[in-house]
């Protein structure tokens, strides 16, 4: 754990390395003060060093106290530091000659490890990439925290979707500050107001005329033109893929943070090279990391403890000292606490069975049974002129464990619940949906919530998936990947799934005309009615990962 006596700190010291084509990065440094050489903990960011990640993670200082070299570097183009900033794209090369600067920077002992949170996690990645392309030195440990690994599919889209909201505000933040370092007044005003408003309300959602007009300062149109070559270039798994060095790691995860598929996904990839790996997931959305997520109060054991981990792993890896514990922690959202495994859970799915009497989406009369019932559908009318909105998880506007029950009484959602449990529940691992669906539609969605429905009627929000349908002609069943869980439900309590034929305005709402949702008009749109086909000619099912 944390040093018993912290140490005295200097610092910051700011810093400067001159790549080999001459671009210059500037960093801020904090060393223990007094003799004595230590590791170095290197993070690399694009929102000025002086953040430093303390959205989640303590200062800078703290780790210093503790007996680490920190240093936190501007990437690119961003802060104090030259160049022009293209997203993710300079990050191997130039994270690769970082890492060996750093090793020999006064008071280093010549071991670095990384750490960071969100665009910070992948910095790690793509660093190690670099350095095992240039043949230089690698990290001894890193610490990503909520990172993408794959950037398309577990970042800018989710079955094929757009993420919509979250992608476009991210893009002008982004190309705001890069027109605030160029000094450009007008595109940083335009964009910036645009980021902290509703930029998708335009003709077409997923093109804002501000992100069009200021396309040179950010990545949108990269990210919406969806061109393997460019996801080839900046996606960790894919410059990785094949080479996974056995590099120690510990990897943090939220359940409601949307990079949650990123960190499981990094963490498999590490652990199958053979170094030691730890992961630990919260209840958290991105940030904050707190006891108060969404409509729940988590209670105490919900306060990150992330730092005093950080330190107790690299202590372990870089210092030779013990580490106890399980490799893998999951807050189990129901008993509100801490449970340990020796690997992330992947039981053998237990199956629910959808069954109804035709009003699921009108009435609510929708079951999940042990059992395919009598054959059966169950008809979905999604009107684009008011989409069924997403609420709570990890996309949209509402984030976290929401009370979605006034939603679930809408008429365009279908909802099928358990009868109420006899004894506890435990759920730990990844949940899907297969669902037969009927269409006269070209192409359509599918939004899949799972809920923890209350005694008293609140249907709380557990996990959820998103899948675009772009050929409704193909066989059956869809599969709609939902997002890991650990929740205990107690007796009394039920499970509740929501289907929806979108989640406004996380997703872009599908114009069900086969044409592509991020290049249509809204005025396209047509009025889409789907099919659920259940019973005992057409298994459509809930997949839980039951473990005690």
């Amino acid at each position: 754990m944390a040093a018993e006596t912290p140490l005295a700190v200097a610092g910051p010291e700011s810093v400067e390395l001159r790549l080999a084509d001459g671009v210059s990065l500037v960093a801020d440094i904090y060393r223990p003060a007094g003799p004595g050489r230590h590791p170095v903990m290197l993070m690399r960011q694009p929102y000025g060093r002086a953040i430093a990640s303390t959205l989640t993670l303590a200062h800078p200082a703290w780790y210093a106290a503790q007996g680490y070299v920190v240093v936190v570097q501007d990437v690119r183009g961003r802060g104090g530091s030259g160049g022009d900033f293209r997203l993710f794209e300079h990050e191997a090369e130039d994270g690769a000659q970082t890492l060996a600067w750093a090793a020999e920077l006064p008071g280093a002992n010549g071991q670095v490890a990384t750490y960071g949170f969100s665009y910070q996690a992948v910095t790690q990645f793509l660093a190690l990439a670099g350095a095992l392309k240039a043949g230089t030195k690698r990290p001894d440990a890193i610490v990503p925290s909520m990172g993408g690994w794959d950037i398309r599919d577990d970042w800018a889209y989710t079955g094929g979707a757009f993420g919509l909201s979250g992608g476009l505000g991210w893009a002008c933040q982004m190309g705001a500050e890069v027109a605030r370092l160029k000094g450009d007044a007008e595109a940083y005003e335009a964009l910036a107001a645009a980021g902290r408003g509703t930029p998708w309300m335009g003709a077409v959602a997923a093109r804002p005329p501000v992100l069009e007009r200021f396309s040179a300062y950010q990545h949108h149109q990269d990210w919406i033109g969806d061109d393997p070559g460019y996801w080839d270039r900046i996606s960790p798994r894919r410059l990785l893929d094949g080479q996974v060095p056995a590099v120690p790691g510990l990897y943090v995860g939220g359940w409601q943070d949307f990079f949650l598929d990123g960190t499981l996904s990094a963490h498999a990839a590490f652990g199958r090279a053979g170094a030691p790996q730890r992961l630990i997931v919260g209840p958290w959305t991105h940030a904050p990391w707190g006891r108060r997520v969404g409509a729940l109060d988590l209670g105490p054991e919900a306060v990150t403890d992330i730092d005093v981990r950080t330190v107790a792993f690299l202590d372990h890896v870089l210092k030779g000292r013990d580490l106890a514990g399980p490799a893998v922690r999951l807050f189990d959202v129901g008993t509100k606490s801490w449970t340990g495994f020796d690997a992330f859970p992947d039981p053998e799915p237990t199956a629910l069975h959808l069954a109804s009497d035709g009003r699921a989406a009108t009435a609510s009369t929708g079951r999940l049974v042990a059992e395919p019932e009598a054959s059966g559908d169950d008809r979905l009318v999604h009107d684009p002129w008011r989409p069924a909105p997403a609420q709570g998880g990890a996309w949209g506007p509402v984030l976290g464990f929401q009370d979605r029950a006034a939603l679930d009484d809408r008429s365009d959602v279908a909802v099928y619940d358990t009868a109420p449990l006899a004894a506890p529940l435990r759920l730990a691992g990844r949940v899907a949906l297969e669902v037969h669906v009927a269409t006269a539609a070209p192409s359509h969605d599918l939004h899949a919530v799972l809920s923890r429905l209350e005694p008293d009627g609140r249907a709380i929000t557990l996990t959820a998936g998103y899948l675009r349908v772009t050929d409704a002609a193909a066989p059956g069943p869809r599969r709609v990947a939902m997002r890991a869980l650990c929740c205990t439900l107690q007796p009394g309590q039920r499970l509740r799934l929501s289907i929806q034929a979108a989640a406004w305005p996380a997703f872009a709402v599908n114009p069900g005309t086969g044409a592509r949702a991020e290049e249509a008009r809204g005025d396209a749109a047509v009025v889409t009615t789907l099919a659920l086909r259940h019973g005992a000619d057409h298994l459509s099912r809930l997949l839980l990962p039951v473990t005690g």
